[in-house]
């Protein structure tokens, strides 16, 4: 399993990115200032983005695994590697999601306790109503992982 950073042409990981962020336009205003890494373990298995949010904290906008590599641990293994490669530049990382109980118990698994919850997140800012499964996503929880402990 290779873990690499990615600093050109981003958007070539933009199908699998639409997988954990249906709406493009959404992740175009986090991906050109993000630090995105890819996850292969022979081919492409995940990827993710983060961004600073201050000096302190920084976000895990998005994560997403091909569909038929889904349960296998690699969003998991990424998720441990980027919480120790920005543990000496931040304190805490966040992440927000929708209120699905399987998605919130995966980050609960990977450290992360729930932190606040933006009312009307889905609804306000996307095009669409956002469905994971058969539950509309309306508000965003975010979540947060200490990296210093």
């Amino acid at each position: 399993m290779k873990i690499e950073k990615v600093t050109g042409n981003k958007k070539q990981f933009l199908d699998l990115l639409l997988l954990a962020d249906e709406q493009e336009d959404m992740i175009d205003r986090y991906l050109p200032d993000g630090d995105l890494f890819a996850l292969y373990d022979g081919d492409l298995k995940s990827v993710c983005v983060v961004v600073p949010v201050n000096g302190e904290t920084c976000e895990l906008k998005n994560i997403a695994t091909c569909v038929k590599y889904q349960g296998k641990g690699y969003g998991r293994a990424l998720i441990r590697y980027i919480a120790d490669y920005y543990k000496s530049d931040y304190k805490t990382m966040l992440v927000g999601t929708g209120e699905t109980p399987a998605i919130l118990s995966f980050y609960k698994s990977c450290g992360f306790e729930e932190s606040h919850r933006v009312k009307n997140f889905f609804t306000d800012n996307y095009d669409h109503p956002m469905f994971e499964g058969d539950i509309q996503l309306i508000d965003m929880i975010y979540l947060k992982k200490d990296l210093q402990g």
